[in-house]
């Protein structure tokens, strides 16, 4: 069981990573990944690009700190997570989380919990720039409501 965590200005391929996360991994019978884009809409607003802030000494100790809660949580083979900062352009890829583990139900839960968590709990700030200004991007209420049904 491996896991593999990055946070990077440079895009990464996803069947790469894919292929980096099932690489000798007889044991389980499922992988789940999940892979955020740069989207042109956000809150009603158009976007043109987005700018990823992260607190570095923090941000890894965070996501090994997730990936941990979330091997504590399921039976869980190799995670990967990985997560890009700096200027994003529209269907830039900002994301990846991959699990494998021995069943499907573990790994679709499990990915889900990542992103649920990391999208609320992981140090990244995001300014999204439209045509005539920029502005910093609050937490939405979904994703609050996404993370807190994971402490029940």
């Amino acid at each position: 069981m491996r896991n593999n965590i990055a946070v990077q200005e440079a895009d990464f391929d996803v069947a790469i990573e894919y292929a980096k996360l099932v690489e000798n991994d007889v044991s389980n019978g499922a992988a789940v990944m999940f892979c955020g884009l740069v989207r042109d809409v956000n809150q009603g607003k158009q976007v043109k690009g987005l700018y990823l802030e992260h607190y570095p000494a923090m941000t890894n100790k965070v996501l090994a700190n997730l990936v941990e809660q979330a091997r504590g949580r399921w039976d869980l083979g190799n995670v990967s997570i990985i997560h890009r900062v700096g200027q994003l352009s529209l269907a830039d890829q900002i994301v990846f989380v991959g699990v494998t583990s021995v069943h499907r139900q573990a790994a679709f839960e499990a990915c889900n919990y990542l992103m649920d968590t990391l999208k609320t709990q992981a140090p990244f700030w995001k300014k999204e720039q439209s045509n005539d200004e920029e502005y910093w991007v609050e937490a939405r209420q979904t994703d609050l409501q996404a993370s807190q049904k994971w402490l029940k």
